[in-house]
């Protein structure tokens, strides 16, 4: 039976508590254990999937096709465990799940309340693959506080009191203010935020603070004391440079062994943290810098880019280089000339996307990119504008566009070069979808297969001809299209196993040109970089070394 830690927060949000959890579960699994990592979001949606990015940051996809928060895409690039459907849920999903028990007579007539069907239910979610690791981590979204997350303190306090005693602890994430003009580390925020956990009958076992400093032994007493925890147990978490110094941050100020204490596992076994030593040195010990262009349409807010920004990031450590990616929107090209501005980069990439709104300055992007000989990295809406753009400016089709621009305007404008994706195989079944099918998860979701051509830029990237990678998108390049581009020296360089649909697209007269349908940056990790982004930064650094 796994031990469960539930990791709450308190004073503000925003705090890290998805990155605390992902830098507990590394040290953990450093220490040989086997680890799986939860969130349950308090809010209404059943998932982010419809979502707008500058509401809630990227959603990350699983490989069984689940939407889920992006805090699961931090569990996984820190444990390298995939994640699954199970390992997100919102109240929209539990409530969802209890209104159809009810329509379906399951509760027997019963009157239906919080408690006990939404924290039973809640707690069922809680219980899945339990006998699977050794520890299950349950990050609760939002403050403690929130009237939308009270059903899940509740579920979780009663979690632990069906538990056998020891098996259940509680972290709690807050913050210590510095106030600047009385020069003094505020402990009275964290005070008032573990007396509303406790007013809801949970006492934290773990409090980890987050401040700009080290935090005093006179305030780490303090905190013990009116918070009811032990003096080691107060754990510091200061602001790093970088996110991957966190394990070994965490690991230094005692919060692994501070959880096994929690737990009285003793001996605990000694960690093996080299890989963390390794991802550490790789940053801090780079040897040159390459600048990145990202050219997308959410750039006010880098969390909805979050995946494909680690991924640089962990491309530039396989290279040991600096990646500064700079985020440029690209409405802007639809009104200046893109050169000015993207002149001074080492390389462009093109992110996805939904609605035509900037797709013109992307493809304009990958004009610049594809005329300029500069290395370019489109991925699925990114990918479709740079077919658009070869088919606009090589293949005679001035007019080529997509179906969904079509469709949000209501008339035919283009020439659909990239269509509405109506059906597809998936396992062994077909799945079919229409235009005016609802919005949510009603996407080419998930792991699926891809065959690479032999010979090819990205077969020789990947060292393979079979590749699996996540998806998300409802319209395709029209295969329709292939002879024409592959005239003018647009290889379709991956398939799907049937043939029917393209997954990559390169450009064969180009040092660095490729464009995918789906998501690699979702697979990427910082001790595994994502091979398409380890050699686009290694393209990267040989253009650096021409200008």
């Amino acid at each position: 039976m796994a031990r469960f830690i539930f990791i709450t927060g308190g004073v503000v949000s925003s705090l890290g508590k998805g990155l605390a959890s992902a830098a507990l579960g590394a040290l953990l699994q450093a220490r040989g254990f086997t680890v799986r990592l939860r969130k349950l979001d308090p809010y209404l949606n059943v998932d982010p999937g419809t979502m707008s990015p500058f509401e809630h940051g990227e959603v990350f996809v699983t490989d069984d096709g689940a939407e889920t928060d992006l805090d699961l895409g931090h569990y996984e690039r820190f444990t390298g465990v995939a994640a699954r459907a199970t390992d997100s849920v919102s109240s929209g999903r539990i409530y969802s799940n209890v209104l159809e028990k009810e329509r379906r007579g399951d509760y027997l007539g019963k009157t239906i309340q919080v408690i006990p069907h939404v924290t039973d239910e809640i707690k069922e979610f809680i219980r899945i693959g339990e006998d699977e690791v050794d520890f299950m981590l349950c990050e609760i979204g939002g403050t403690v506080g929130d009237i939308e997350g009270l059903p899940f303190f509740e579920a979780i306090r009663q979690f632990a009191q069906e538990k056998e005693r020891g098996q259940c602890i509680f972290m709690h994430l807050t913050l210590l203010p510095y106030i600047r003009a009385s020069g003094e580390l505020k402990t009275k925020p964290t005070q008032h935020s573990v007396k509303e956990l406790r007013s809801i009958g949970i006492a934290p076992d773990v409090l980890v603070c987050r401040s700009e400093g080290p935090i005093p032994q006179k305030e780490r007493e303090k905190l013990a004391l009116f918070c009811n925890v032990r003096p080691e147990a107060v754990i510091a978490a200061q602001d790093l440079a970088t996110i991957y110094e966190a394990p070994l941050a965490y690991h230094r100020e005692g919060l692994d062994q501070a959880v096994l204490d929690a737990f009285r596992i003793s001996p605990a076994p000694r960690p093996d943290l080299r890989r963390w030593e390794d991802v550490a040195e790789r940053i801090h010990r780079a040897e040159g810098e390459v600048r990145i262009a990202i050219v997308g349409k959410y750039t006010d807010l880098e969390d909805a880019y979050k995946s494909i920004a680690e991924a640089l990031t962990h491309g530039g450590m396989a290279n040991r280089v600096r990646v500064k990616a700079e985020w440029i929107d690209a409405e802007i090209f639809e009104r200046e000339d893109p050169a000015p501005h993207l002149e001074r980069f080492h390389a462009i990439l093109v992110p996805g996307g939904f609605g035509e709104r900037g797709t013109e300055g992307k493809i304009r992007a990958a004009e610049f990119a594809r005329t300029r000989k500069v290395p370019y990295f489109g991925i699925c809406l990114g990918m479709q504008m740079a077919v658009i753009e070869a088919a606009r400016h090589l293949g005679e089709m001035p007019d080529a566009g997509s179906e969904e621009f079509d469709h949000e305007a209501g008339g035919k404008r283009f020439t659909p070069v990239v269509y509405h994706l109506k059906e597809w195989v998936q396992g062994n079944e077909k799945v079919t979808r229409a235009p005016t099918d609802a919005k949510g998860g009603t996407m080419r979701l998930g792991a699926y297969d891809a065959h690479l051509k032999e010979g090819s830029r990205v077969a020789q990237i990947y060292g393979t001809t079979r590749i699996d990678e996540r998806h998300r998108h409802r319209y395709e390049v029209d295969i329709r299209y292939r002879a024409a581009l592959e005239e003018q020296g647009l290889v379709f360089s991956g398939m799907s196993p049937d043939g029917r649909l393209p997954e990559i697209v390169e450009h064969a007269d180009h040092p660095w040109f490729v464009g995918v349908q789906f998501h690699p940056e979702l697979k990427s990790k910082p001790f595994a970089p994502h091979p398409l982004f380890a050699d686009f930064i290694r393209a990267a650094v040989e253009m650096s070394r021409l200008v």
